[in-house]
């Protein structure tokens, strides 16, 4: 059976467990295995840019620990909104890699000019930096964000549900030309549903909008072997047994 890798580059294990919760009906139901990994190190959630950008590190480390205990899988959805190491493990993988924030991004401009709702200050600006980078249909208008981290929102979805929206309606009064609004983050998995019908607008979950993207891509390479991985042979110090082996090897 063809293998959907999730792959969180936090270390929190409630997110993973949260992103589980939601995608594992959503993949099994499209006749794909769900396998989740989890980064062995850096930020419990990302809260800015430090924290982004050793996640991509631990991005290429956990899928590397994960291929050398389970094989490769038939495609990767990033589980991150940033998308940290997107980039670099799309260019080495050998399989699909989705990244949370690009297909959702992506699908939900879909819909027209939209409006991204997150957690933290600290991802407005880097949010707008990666937006420009994607070819999107219709642009993104803004980012609103609330105080509380999204392993906040995660930890408290009662609370997190209102905050989420007094800042989409909030969203939607600032950009008036929005026709969506995107919830992102890996931790506001599921928060979309209870919203809606509350605004004028489509209330989006980043994670099933780009669950559907990494299932088509899964299911596109069943039955298939997975083309060659590229190495990047280094030479490395300091890295994992497991992701030197896998960046030299190809």
């Amino acid at each position: 059976m063809s293998t959907l890798l999730l792959l969180n580059p936090n270390t929190s294990a409630e997110v993973s467990a949260l992103l589980v919760r939601h995608a594992a009906p959503v993949v099994q139901a499209a006749g794909l295995r769900l396998a989740v990994a989890t980064a062995r190190f850096g930020p419990r959630y990302i809260t800015g840019e430090a924290g982004a950008a050793v996640a991509g590190h631990a991005a290429l480390d956990a899928y590397a620990a994960h291929v050398q205990a389970e094989g490769r899988p038939a495609a990767v959805l990033l589980a991150c909104f940033g998308d940290p190491g997107l980039f670099a493990l799309r260019a080495t993988a050998g399989v699909p890699v989705l990244g949370l924030a690009e297909a959702s991004m992506q699908a939900a401009a879909r819909h027209g000019p939209f409006v991204i709702v997150t957690g933290g200050a600290a991802w407005v600006p880097m949010l707008h930096r990666l937006a420009t980078l994607l070819p999107l249909p219709a642009p993104l208008l803004g980012v609103q964000a609330v105080p509380r981290s999204g392993g906040e929102l995660a930890a408290d979805p009662a609370a997190a549900i209102e905050l989420l929206h007094a800042a989409a309606r909030d969203a939607v009064q600032r950009w008036p030309a929005a026709r969506a609004v995107l919830l992102g983050g890996a931790g506001l998995a599921g928060l979309a549903a209870p919203l809606a019908g509350r605004l004028p607008y489509p209330v989006l979950d980043n994670l099933q909008l780009a669950l559907q993207a990494g299932i088509a891509a899964a299911q596109a390479l069943r039955g298939t072997p997975p083309p060659p991985q590229t190495p990047e042979p280094g030479p490395w110090q300091g890295l994992s047994p497991e992701l030197s082996a896998w960046l030299q090897a190809g």
